[in-house]
């Protein structure tokens, strides 16, 4: 792993107003380059906005290669990489919600959410894969909200070299602490257990679709502990350094990285329950 800067941005995602996100993608890009970042986060559906009514509606006739190659030309004119989240539309079945990264040179890669929330799974397509990426010498791997409650998913990551994990969200309901909370009970542990960095970031605001969504960013060390966070009612772009020392701290240390430990053999009633 590099040292890499990175900017999770907490932003607010109006469902089917695709130019207005993609502006406010933009400008968010453009400030964090500014700023020194890498990698430039955002929430879950931050270009078309999130709802489980008529997902289709919300692309507003866009193709899902348009508004990437868009993506794509923000990340060259800004020379960060994106990570952005968007209904993806497909032939014959039910879309999916994706998170696609790209930068300066193209697209990388895109991560279909795999586990769908009890109000997503009668509207969208669940995803069959569990991937990870590389930009420059590190390797992450991308989860969207209800994911992270699977820890399944996390070592999966890990056991593929991922040393952090994006985790964007589009989690309404509560205020910021109450929703920080009840990440801390989790993310913490994907963090700890996996000995990998791990960054969120939900969407903020109201929608016209009446929900409402606490401003929640976190970014924790491969020991678990917070390094950076935000709550608030606000947009905020929120900046941090991941460290390639901390991350070899924890992995070299024999009582403190767990994966090398691991005894599948004993875990097959995970696979044939």
């Amino acid at each position: 792993m590099d040292d890499l800067n990175i900017a999770a941005v907490c932003m607010r995602a109006e469902p089917g107003r695709i130019e207005q996100n993609l502006e406010r993608i933009r400008n968010s890009a453009m400030k964090a380059a500014a700023a020194g970042a890498d990698v430039v986060c955002f929430p879950e559906l931050s270009v078309t906005g999130y709802a489980v009514n008529d997902p289709e509606e919300l692309c507003s006739g866009r193709e899902p290669g348009e508004l990437t190659a868009q993506l794509q030309d923000m990340a060259k004119a800004a020379g960060v990489a994106l990570i952005a989240g968007l209904v993806e539309t497909s032939v014959g079945r039910k879309p999916y919600i994706t998170q696609v990264l790209v930068c300066p040179d193209g697209l990388v890669g895109r991560h279909r959410k795999t586990h769908l929330s009890p109000m997503e799974r009668n509207v969208f397509s669940a995803g069959e894969d569990i991937g990870v990426f590389s930009y420059g010498n590190t390797t992450f791997g991308i989860q969207l909200c209800y994911e992270a409650h699977f820890p399944e998913i996390s070592t999966v990551m890990a056991l593929k070299g991922a040393e952090l994990v994006f985790i964007p969200h589009a989690s309404p309901r509560g205020d910021g602490e109450e929703k920080l909370g009840s990440w801390m009970r989790h993310l913490t542990a994907r963090a700890f257990d996996n000995g990998m960095f791990v960054v969120a970031a939900n969407q903020v605001g109201e929608t016209t679709h009446g929900l409402s969504f606490p401003g929640v960013i976190v970014v924790l060390g491969p020991d678990g502990r917070k390094l950076a966070g935000y709550t608030g009612q606000k947009e905020r772009i929120l900046y941090a350094r991941l460290r390639a020392d901390e991350l070899q701290a924890v992995r070299s240390h024999r009582m403190r990285y767990f994966i090398p430990g691991r005894r599948p053999e004993l875990y097959r009633r995970i696979v044939d329950a």
